[in-house]
């Protein structure tokens, strides 16, 4: 009764057509394209209108102080402690409280994303592969998207790297706006990821030409004179 209440609810919120879709993904079949993005990090990040936030300490993560995250992001304390063991480089920005209200992760080695995608990332000598962005909600629209990556650049540079990939699902339109913003380029290749029966997973990688961003782009402005660095 109470999924058929859901089912319903869904149904008024989203539309038959919208929750059968929702379905068909869940349960039967779904696909998602993940675009591989690039950048230096050096170039200065174009310029943006983003809010300005209060001041906050910026933290390396680590299994001891992992629980700061249990009041905006509850469900992910254990695997923040996990990918301290792990050995990655992690940075979370903590408000006057003690609480994490952002988080960003990077490695100069291949990595394996056993806690969300299932697959491995490969990472070419100079570069790091970053992953697990994510701000609390009313840090949205704020600078904190743009200095949250500005550290952990700074950070991976000093072991070397001088340039940061990652993947972005090319259904999340705010994500891929802010890796415009960031000044990333398209690496023009997918992975793909294709779920059987909400079960089986299976990968493969293609490529394409030309830009699957550009009508995203807003008209250029001058560049702002910061850096990453």
């Amino acid at each position: 009764m109470e999924v058929l209440q859901k089912l319903r609810g869904h149904i008024r919120r989203k539309g038959l057509r919208a929750t059968l879709a929702k379905i068909r993904r869940m349960y039967l079949f779904a696909h998602q394209e993940l675009l591989w993005m690039q950048r230096d990090l050096v170039s200065p990040v174009p310029p943006h209108s983003l809010k300005p936030y209060p001041p906050l300490r910026v933290m390396k993560i680590t299994a001891d102080n992992a629980s700061a995250f249990t009041r905006y992001f509850g469900d992910r304390v254990g695997v923040m402690a996990e990918l301290a063991d792990d050995g990655h480089t992690g940075h979370m920005h903590v408000d006057e409280h003690g609480d994490a209200v952002a988080f960003i992760w990077g490695t100069p080695h291949d990595y394996f994303d056993r806690h969300y995608y299932g697959c491995r990332f490969p990472v070419k000598p100079g570069e790091f592969f970053e992953f697990g962005g994510e701000l609390a909600r009313a840090y949205w629209g704020t600078e904190l998207s743009v200095d949250l990556q500005l550290q952990l650049w700074k950070a991976m540079a000093t072991q070397g790297c001088s340039t940061v990939v990652d993947v972005c699902d090319s259904s999340n339109i705010p994500a891929l706006k802010l890796h415009l913003r960031m000044g990333y380029t398209e690496q023009q290749r997918i992975m793909n990821i294709y779920t059987l029966f909400g079960r089986w997973r299976f990968y493969r990688e293609t490529r394409y030409s030309g830009s699957r961003l550009e009508a995203l782009r807003k008209p250029s402005r001058p560049p702002v004179t910061a850096t990453a660095t």
